[in-house]
């Protein structure tokens, strides 16, 4: 497969003009304007941010593609699917809530905003995926099946079981129904290291399965009957007292995303931005942001994920650390996101990506100044 073109832009921009009309005109350079738009419905795949976080996107980007969009004639709207988790995007009345104060109103954005899975994570389409190892049928939100275009708009930054969240986390994870997200984090279930654990109890706010118990001592206890695997409780414990239970449960993790990824985007015309600043350790789903691992570096474009995400790894790992960031004084061989998340391997990720046909992993980066 030839290598794919990556548009790219820095966040520079001259007195008197605004980085939303840079943001336009890379849109507008990457050849997203040649899609056929007219009368088409488009589901724009973004993350609205959790309660408490602040690194999420800011809603303007989402209007410049609204604008391009419906320039063109089509219906666009901004989606995304509940999550397993407790917070505050679990169903789609408390999900609204949170877009909207996050300044993802339609008024604000210039359309609808959707959650893809409806009203408590059970509306998805039973989707085959071609050429899949892991998954079946994908279990994805209907309101993304429904459109004919999918764009996926992705803040690119760190993620404690993926390595990094990018394009291909935004379109399988974040596409998929409860159920489907279940699926994907079936592979592996973490386990207590009972010498770690100070009782704190943390992780059972987190737990919306009611898998944590605590004994005698009041160190934690994890019921594999309930759990689920979606790792929240990982990602909060402090103590390094919750670990991964299977080796290869992150490897698997990401080969199930990768092949919901290719459900999502087979068969019908896809265009994906990352953006590549504010570059928190954790996911946006976290309820706080950290100091970010790397300076910003700027914004992609492009019409294939895998070459996308490959290309944003790669700008994110010349990048010197952020001092006082969680990866200061790290060096993991120069991969910024393995120093934040040793168990992590978004290269795999990747390479399954590339095997099972989303995308290739060999690009060229054309820079807009």
């Amino acid at each position: 497969m030839p290598a794919s073109t990556v548009h790219f832009t820095n966040f520079h921009v001259e007195v008197g003009h605004s980085l939303l009309e840079k943001f336009r005109r890379l849109l507008l350079r990457a050849g997203m304007d040649k899609i056929d738009f007219d009368n088409k419905y488009v589901a724009i795949k973004i993350h609205f941010g959790e309660e408490g976080n602040l690194a999420y996107l800011r809603p303007e980007y989402a209007r410049v593609l609204v604008d391009l969009i419906k320039e063109r004639g089509g219906k666009p709207f901004l989606t995304d699917s509940n999550t397993l988790y407790v917070g505050s995007r679990k169903n789609a009345l408390e999900h609204l809530d949170l877009a909207h104060r996050h300044g993802f109103h339609p008024f604000a954005v210039g359309c609808q905003v959707l959650i893809a899975d409806g009203l408590k994570g059970t509306d998805e389409v039973y989707v085959p995926v071609a050429d899949g190892q892991y998954v079946t049928e994908a279990k994805i939100g209907r309101a993304i099946m429904d459109a004919d275009i999918v764009i996926s708009l992705n803040h690119f930054k760190g993620h404690e079981s993926a390595g990094f969240g990018g394009a291909i986390k935004n379109l399988g994870m974040g596409s998929g129904s409860r159920a489907g997200k279940m699926e994907m984090h079936a592979a592996g279930k973490p386990q207590v290291e009972k010498e770690n654990c100070v009782g704190c109890r943390m992780c059972v706010r987190v737990c919306a399965q009611d898998a944590i118990s605590f004994d005698e001592k009041g160190r934690a206890d994890i019921s594999h009957d309930r759990c689920v695997g979606c790792g929240r409780c990982l990602g909060i414990c402090n103590y390094d007292a919750i670990c991964q239970g299977d080796d290869n449960s992150n490897e698997i993790l990401g080969r199930r995303m990768a092949e919901y990824a290719k459900a999502v985007v087979d068969g019908r015309p896809s265009f994906h931005i990352n953006m590549l600043q504010d570059v928190s350790p954790y996911c946006d789903c976290h309820p706080e942001n950290d100091i970010p691992i790397i300076p910003d570096v700027g914004m992609f474009a492009s019409f294939d994920p895998v070459a996308l995400d490959q290309a944003c790894a790669d700008a994110a790992n010349r990048q010197e650390p952020m001092r006082g960031s969680l990866i200061q004084g790290a060096d993991h061989r120069h991969d910024r996101f393995a120093s934040a998340h040793p168990d992590t391997d978004w290269a795999d990720t990747l390479a399954h990506c590339e095997e099972i046909g989303i995308g290739t992993r060999a690009y060229e980066i054309v820079e807009m100044k």
